[in-house]
């Protein structure tokens, strides 16, 4: 949804800035190079915008005098990813698309809204019919979940509720996720998980970057779980990332 849109706008835009790392890969995909003109820190994806576009902080600090240089005419924003006070400070100037997902079809929509907004429709829409394509394939994963914990924080533990983007992907991917009755990142303790017995748990690769030592200490205490490290970005990435989620998911849970 716009949040500022002033009458004068580019219609498609000319000038985008995109605050959010799955967004920028997104617009990589439409064919947005030449109109995209500035990115996050954290957009690392497609690498050679991340080498070559101006990159202007990252997603909770964004140096606003340096994007107001850039002068964009779309800046492409998030609820969860951007701070509030940032964004709205941003829309007292520029025209401000702030997007807010938590699930697989707002994921779609956010898509052909953009390719509407960017003049990019029938990418967008090609894309969508893919990724509905990619992930009727994998609807067998569906038919027996696994009772899955996803971890994505250390010290304190933390995982996801579901009213999240990653909780509905893990249904997609055919996992349940424990935690589905709890809201946004609740902490958890290890004495929490033992009692829970998830079947497997899941320790993500972002934020905290979880590596296989952390698989080994976990497994002490949760000998009967099966454990393993998961791709943070297929399960959280929402726009083109997800055409390869469905083949990522079949392999990890196969």
């Amino acid at each position: 949804m716009f949040i500022s849109a002033p009458a004068d706008m580019e219609h498609p835009p000319q000038r985008i800035v995109s605050l959010v790392p799955s967004l920028t890969e997104l617009l990589f995909y439409l064919g947005l190079d030449k109109e995209t003109i500035g990115i996050t820190k954290f957009c690392v994806h497609p690498e050679e915008w991340f080498r070559t576009k101006t990159r202007i902080g990252g997603t909770k600090d964004v140096n606003i005098q340096k994007l107001a240089s850039l002068l964009p005419d779309l800046v492409l924003c998030n609820k969860e990813e951007n701070t509030a006070e940032q964004v709205n400070a941003i829309a007292e100037k520029f025209s401000v698309w702030l997007t807010d997902i938590k699930t697989f079809e707002d994921s779609l929509r956010m898509i052909i809204a953009i390719g509407d907004l960017t003049g990019k429709t029938a990418a967008a829409e090609k894309l969508v019919a893919d990724i509905q394509t990619a992930f009727a394939s994998i609807e067998h994963l569906r038919q027996e979940k696994l009772r899955t914990a996803y971890l994505i924080w250390k010290d304190p533990y933390m995982t996801i509720g579901g009213d999240t983007f990653i909780s509905d992907m893990m249904g997609k991917a055919g996992l349940e996720n424990i935690y589905k009755d709890q809201l946004r990142y609740p902490q958890l303790t290890i004495a929490e998980l033992q009692a829970l017995k998830p079947e497997l748990l899941l320790l993500s690769s972002e934020p905290f970057p979880f590596k296989e030592k952390h698989i080994a200490e976990l497994q002490v205490s949760l000998p009967g779980t099966k454990i393993l490290l998961a791709d943070g970005e297929m399960f959280s990435w929402y726009g083109s990332r997800m055409l390869a989620a469905a083949g990522y998911f079949k392999g990890l849970i196969s």
